[in-house]
C-alpha cells in the first residue's frame, strides 16, 4: 500500500481509539456533492457527538463510517480481514459449519473520506470525493482480490471467507473523482466512480445494497453488469435532470483498461429515468440502465498446482458482458415499495487476450490461468430480480423485508438442470429482513437476518447449499 493509503488507515485507527468514528454511508443515487445552503459545522467535541454537524472547513469535509457487529452463520467460513465484508453472509462454495463471527459492515462499508464543493462562478461548482474503505476489526484496506490470493492452493473446506471485488486495496477503493456540477447543466466527473448499476441498486434495493441483508449488495454480479470488478470504473460520468423534472439522463464511459485500474478493457453505460408525483397517491420513480463491458474479468483463487507454478497471482475468467436493468420504487406515506430486474448476457470475448495482465489490485494474472472459452457452446443468460418494502414506524425506526431470485440458463454443450456442472440451469433464492433504529444524530443500531440457498447449476461444487445468517450491529456516521 502506498503512503497515502497508510495515512488513511492510521487516521481510521485514531478515529476508532478516540471514539469519534463515522464514515460515509454507501454512495447515494443522486449526485452526492451538493452545496449546503446553511451548514452548521462542528465547533466542539460534544457537538460532534450529539448533533449531525459535519467536520468541515474551507469547503472541504472529512467524513466517514464505522460499522461493526456480530453474526451467526449456519454454514459459513472463517473471518478474513481482507475481504470487503469480512465474512460470507451469502452461501458460497466454501461455506462449511456453523459459527459465530465478528461481522463488519452489516449495513455499509466502513470508510473515511474527503469531499468538497467550491464555487467557480455562479451556477458552476468544482466538486470532488476521495473515499477509502477498510475493515474496522483489522484496520486493513478493503481488498477482495487479496482475499482470493489468501486462499490460493487451500482446500475448499479449509478456506477463509473470500470474494472478488472492485475494491482492490487502492487508497480510493470506494471513490476518487473530481468534476464540475451545475443545477442547470448537470454534473460531469472524472476518476474512479460507481457504475450506473451500483448507483441504481443502492437507490432501488429495499436493503440499500447492504452486505448482511442484500444478495445484490453482498455479491457484485448485479452492480458490475455481470462481474463485480466492474462495479467501480475509472471513467467519465455525466448526470443531468432535463427540464422541470421531465426526465433524467446518465452516461458513463470507461477511460483506459486494465492499466487504469479497471476490471474490463472497455465499457460504457447509459441510463434514463423519471420521478412521478402522484399527489395524494404518493410518488413513483423508475430507471432503465444498459451497460456493455468488453474483456470483463472475474478473478478467482488458484488451485494447488497453479499456486505452485505461479505464486502470489490470480486466475480469471474473461468475457464480454451486456446487461439491461429496470428499476422501480413507490412511496406512499410511511411505506416504500421496491423492485428491480436485470438481464445479463455473458459470451466469449470478441477480442481474446494474447497475454497475461495485472489485476486492478496489482496482482498478476498469468496467461495459462485465463479462461476465455467459458461460453463456447451457448451464451450464459443470468436473470436477477428482487422486490421488497420498508415501513417507517417513527422518524428514527424503520424496518424492511426483501426477496432476491437468480435464474441461470443451461449454457453447456448439452442441456442439464442438476448440480453436475456449473453450466447447468440453476437458481439462487434469498429472503431477508432488518430493523434499524437511529437513536442519536450520528448513531444507529440494527438487527436482522438473511437466508440464502442455491439449486442445480448454481450449486455445483458447493459443500452446503444454504445459509441462515442473522446479524446485529452498531453504526457511527459522521
Amino acid at each position: 500500500m502506498n503512503n497515502l493509503g497508510k495515512m488513511l488507515l492510521a487516521s481510521a485507527a485514531t478515529i476508532v481509539l478516540c471514539g469519534t468514528a463515522h464514515a460515509a454511508d454507501l454512495p447515494t443515487y443522486q449526485p452526492p456533492l451538493v452545496p449546503s445552503a446553511a451548514p452548521t459545522y462542528c465547533t466542539d467535541p460534544i457537538k460532534f457527538i450529539v448533533t449531525d454537524c459535519p467536520l468541515s472547513a474551507y469547503g472541504i469535509t472529512f467524513y466517514g463510517t464505522i460499522d461493526m457487529g456480530v453474526g451467526y452463520e449456519s454454514h459459513g467460513a472463517p473471518f478474513n480481514p481482507d475481504i470487503i465484508t469480512g465474512v460470507q453472509e451469502l452461501i458460497r462454495k466454501n461455506s462449511t459449519g456453523s459459527r459465530w463471527l465478528a461481522t463488519p459492515g452489516g449495513l455499509s462499508q466502513s470508510n473515511i473520506g474527503l469531499k468538497g464543493v467550491e464555487t467557480i462562478t455562479p451556477g458552476f461548482d468544482f466538486v470532488f470525493d476521495l473515499n477509502f474503505g477498510f475493515n474496522p476489526y483489522g484496520l486493513t484496506a478493503a481488498n477482495g482480490p487479496k482475499s482470493l490470493v489468501d486462499n490460493n492452493g487451500v482446500a475448499q473446506a479449509n478456506q477463509s471467507s473470500n470474494a472478488d471485488s472492485s475494491r482492490g486495496g487502492q487508497f480510493y477503493n470506494s471513490t476518487g473523482y473530481a468534476g464540475i456540477s451545475s443545477k442547470t447543466f448537470g454534473t460531469l466527473t472524472f476518476g474512479h466512480q460507481n457504475s450506473l448499476e451500483l448507483d441504481g441498486v443502492i437507490a432501488y434495493d429495499p436493503m440499500s445494497a447492504s452486505y448482511a441483508f442484500s444478495v445484490i449488495g453482498w455479491q457484485g454480479t448485479a452492480v458490475g453488469g455481470g462481474d463485480t470488478e466492474d462495479a467501480r470504473v475509472t471513467s467519465v460520468k455525466y448526470r443531468v435532470n432535463v427540464g422541470d423534472n421531465l426526465f433524467r439522463l446518465g452516461a458513463l464511459v470507461e477511460v483506459g483498461g486494465y492499466d487504469t485500474n479497471n476490471g474490463a478493457q472497455n465499457s460504457y453505460g447509459v441510463q434514463i429515468g423519471k420521478d412521478f408525483d402522484l399527489g395524494r397517491y404518493g410518488k413513483f420513480s423508475g430507471d432503465a440502465i444498459y451497460t456493455n463491458d468488453k474483456n470483463a474479468v472475474s478473478a478467482s483463487s488458484l488451485s494447488a498446482v497453479q499456486a505452485a507454478a505461479f505464486p502470489n497471482t490470480l486466475a480469471a475468467t474473461v468475457s464480454d458482458n451486456q446487461s439491461f436493468m429496470l428499476l422501480g420504487k413507490y412511496t406512499y406515506d410511511k411505506v416504500r415499495l421496491f423492485g428491480g430486474y436485470e438481464y445479463i448476457d455473458f459470451r466469449n470475448p470478441s477480442s481474446p487476450l494474447g497475454s497475461g495482465f495485472t489485476n486492478l489490485s496489482g496482482y498478476g494474472v498469468a496467461f495459462p490461468n485465463i479462461n476465455q472459452t467459458a461460453f463456447s457452446f451457448h451464451d450464459e443468460h443470468l436473470q436477477i430480480m428482487w422486490a421488497g418494502a420498508r415501513y417507517a414506524f417513527t422518524s428514527t425506526v424503520d424496518a424492511g423485508v426483501a426477496y432476491y431470485h437468480y435464474d441461470q440458463n443451461s449454457f453447456g454443450k448439452t442441456f442439464c438442470n442438476n448440480t453436475s456442472a456449473s453450466t447447468c440451469a440453476g437458481t439462487l433464492n434469498a429472503a431477508s429482513f432488518n430493523v434499524d433504529w437511529k437513536f442519536a444524530a450520528k448513531f444507529d443500531v440494527y438487527a436482522g437476518m438473511m437466508y440464502s440457498s442455491v439449486q442445480n447449476g448454481l450449486a455445483n461444487g458447493y459443500l452446503h447449499t444454504n445459509n441462515f445468517a442473522p446479524t446485529a450491529g452498531l453504526r457511527f456516521r459522521f
